[in-house]
């Protein structure tokens, strides 16, 4: 399993009762990883207790970025919802503690150089 927060960052927000995740690779390789591991299903899986009630991925191949909508995750949105992060702002951070499974060991060009990453 690898976390995908070690080969990608996120940034989400709201979009009323829905809310969008974008997860970033750092390399092109490890967006070609991401783009066979990181579906809808497993995303959708992954925020189960927060009660989705879809999940639609989008491909952005020239970022190297995959856009996740989640129609209802946020109970109402920001004006409704009584939940503590109502307009979404945790679930980029949320969806990089994801695990993913890898059939072999990782292939190290899916990690960024440490002297590029601030």
């Amino acid at each position: 399993m690898i976390r995908l927060g070690d080969i990608a960052h996120a940034r989400s927000g709201d979009k009323g009762s829905s809310a969008n995740v974008g997860v970033i690779a750092y390399t092109p390789e490890g967006f070609a990883f991401l783009r066979s591991s990181l579906t809808e299903a497993r995303v959708a899986e992954h925020f189960k207790p927060l009660g989705p009630t879809e999940v639609k991925r989008f491909e952005l191949p020239k970022l190297e970025a995959l856009n996740f909508v989640l129609t209802g995750i946020l109970a109402g949105g920001g004006s409704r919802s009584l939940r503590v992060d109502a307009q979404g702002k945790a679930l980029g951070q949320a969806i990089l503690e994801m695990r993913l499974p890898i059939v072999e060991e990782p292939n190290p060009a899916w990690f960024p150089d440490p002297e590029t990453i601030p």
